[in-house]
């Protein structure tokens, strides 16, 4: 049954029940202030940021997988109860839906599809998923805005506790500068333009292409508008699905995912940094198909070259370089919070280093709370060793803690070195 609520759109109608919840700018996570249990305190949260949709949203989904954003003795609880925001957010109505696509196209809605579900398949933070037919009888899945999303969106990144809240859950949290305030909010308005993600999926497709085991869903331009995106109607595992399956299977995706991730990043310069568990769907054979690429970061050539220092140290266990590099990609200065950045950095890298690995939710946990000691560090130490975190490491960072509690789940033992060898040779050796 469908689960239509009103998106308040006023800066101040959602920081009011934002405030609600208990969100506390700079944690990511959510708080109860009223004593009551954290179940009860957890179902009130997910209700209503799901009702607030937009970045709020995504705060609670983000609460809900990443591990160590909500403290060990919570965690239970409120993933039990923000799992309903990975999975179906309230929704739209069929009227306002079928709006904004009569508006975008100027055609009525059986004028463009033979088909159309009224009933959602899924709902986000920004848009719900409808099935569909086209006129030429192909089985879509068409991504439509929430009408007044991007008031609500304009109204969020206004919001300094969600700004803050989103920085933290980056690292970006005390180290945070005007410049990576700038690139979350450009993020986060890019995901409000579907024509530019319709570009982006083109541009996964053909770095993928030669993959067997990666899949991007089939682009239909001709229904596809700012507010209105259409790909072919995927079908396969859901993540949840997938953790159930057997060992070989999880192992076998697992590396396609890693192939996706750090290929697309190190070959091609960009990531998808929205590792959200609701945007894989599994399929036989070690086969993965990716969803949503509204959150795309490019990554700046200098980093680039750094990163893959970085990796070809880790995977020849070349510490001396591997520092060098990691220096190198932050920009730091020698004192105890670049000590403290390589330590962390060698930490996030026991993937590669210690091959095969198996992630474990305890592991992610530790990185982000790696993340906040050295935010620590960072308000002791003199100004001459203080060093701000490159802007756009905040969407790295939030990739990392995602990827890697989303890999978690899978417990598999991987041997991710072997698959990153595979294809780390196409780098250029000059990059080095």
């Amino acid at each position: 049954m469908a689960d239509e609520r009103k998106l308040p759109q006023g800066r101040l109608s959602r920081f009011a029940r934002l405030a609600a919840t208990g969100v506390r700018a700079g944690a990511g996570m959510l708080l109860d202030r009223d004593g009551g249990s954290a179940t009860s305190v957890a179902k009130h949260a997910a209700e209503t940021l799901g009702t607030l949709r937009g970045l709020a949203a995504k705060i609670g989904q983000m609460a809900s997988y990443v591990d160590g954003l909500v403290p060990e003795e919570h965690r239970d609880a409120y993933e039990t109860a923000l799992s309903t925001l990975r999975a179906q957010a309230p929704t739209s109505s069929p009227a306002a839906i079928r709006s904004v696509v009569e508006e975008d196209f100027g055609a009525k809605l059986d004028q463009l599809f033979t088909d159309w579900e009224d009933v959602p398949m899924a709902s986000a933070s920004i848009g719900q998923v409808h099935r569909a037919r086209t006129l030429e009888g192909l089985d879509v899945a068409v991504k439509v805005q929430h009408p007044g999303i991007h008031r609500a969106i304009e109204s969020d990144l206004a919001n300094a506790s969600i700004l803050e809240s989103m920085a933290a859950i980056g690292g970006a949290r005390r180290f945070q500068t005007k410049e990576a305030l700038a690139v979350i909010k450009t993020r986060f308005r890019e995901e409000l333009n579907y024509a530019l993600e319709a570009e982006r999926i083109a541009w996964f497709a053909t770095m993928h292409g030669g993959d067997p085991t990666v899949r991007v869903p089939l682009l239909v331009g001709s229904h596809s508008s700012k507010r209105v995106l259409t790909t072919g109607l995927v079908r396969g595992k859901t993540f949840e699905e997938a953790c159930a399956a057997t060992e070989n299977e999880r192992r076998a995706w697992a590396e396609t995912m890693w192939r996706f991730v750090f290929r697309g990043n190190l070959i091609g310069g960009k990531f998808n940094a929205d590792p959200h568990p609701g945007n894989y769907i599994f399929h036989d054979g070690g086969m993965v198909t990716f969803l949503d690429y509204g959150c795309v970061q490019e990554i700046d050539p200098v980093r680039l070259r750094a990163a893959r220092t970085i990796h070809r140290a880790a995977l020849v266990h070349d510490e001396r370089a591997f520092r060098i590099g990691v220096t190198e990609m932050l920009h730091s200065k020698p004192g105890p919070l670049e000590d403290l950045a390589v330590e962390y950095t060698r930490q996030c890298f026991r993937p590669i280093f210690e091959s095969p690995f198996r992630m474990t939710r305890d592991y992610a946990a530790s990185l982000v709370g790696g993340m906040k000691d050295m935010a620590l560090l960072a308000r002791k130490v003199d100004d001459h060793e203080l060093f701000a975190m490159p802007a756009d490491m905040v969407f790295i960072n939030r990739l990392q803690f995602g990827f890697y509690s989303v890999l978690a789940r899978l417990d598999v033992d991987v041997n991710f070195a072997a698959v990153e060898a595979s294809f780390m040779r196409e780098a250029p050796l000059e990059a080095a």
